[in-house]
């Protein structure tokens, strides 16, 4: 008989947020997010316009000093699912395929985000000292997966 290697859930939330991050409507970084609590799922999201609104899929980028502004990230849509369903955070961490940007760190910090697993790095040494200093733990996990190919930022 084989013996199966089950994935910690550190790695079972982190597989789970690969696959939403499939579900991306813009094709310059595929992330992925799913909030966790007591090993629970609680909501996920994935980076893509606001609903109703066109993808970039569809009519390409809006790109303003090298970010597409047309989309929502994967972290925002997580948490909006969540005040939508009126799941609450509190207490939660996040499974993120890449490093949040600032803005997503200060949300996930209101949020009450106690922890934050990534795979991709993301260039923003602001968004880890603000998880830091609101004593937030930020772990970068090894990932079988080129996470960092997923994302390259566009030169101003």
């Amino acid at each position: 008989m084989t013996e199966h290697q089950r994935p910690s859930w550190d790695e079972y939330f982190m597989q789970i947020a690969f696959t939403v991050a499939q579900r991306s409507t813009c094709d310059r970084a595929h992330v992925g997010c799913v909030l966790v609590r007591d090993r629970r799922i609680l909501t996920t999201g994935y980076n893509g316009a606001p609903a109703g609104l066109p993808h970039c899929d569809d009519v390409g980028h809006l790109l303003i000093d090298g970010h597409c502004v047309r989309t929502l990230h994967a972290e925002q849509n997580a948490l909006i699912q969540a005040a939508l369903h009126g799941v609450g955070t509190e207490g939660a961490t996040a499974y993120v395929t890449h490093q949040p940007c600032l803005t997503c760190a200060k949300m996930l910090i209101n949020a009450g985000i106690r922890r934050v697993i990534y795979a991709g790095n993301y260039p923003d040494e602001h968004s880890r000292a603000f998880l830091d200093e609101a004593n937030v733990e930020l772990v970068r996990v090894a990932w079988p997966r080129p996470a960092d190919t997923v994302f390259q930022p566009q030169q101003s």
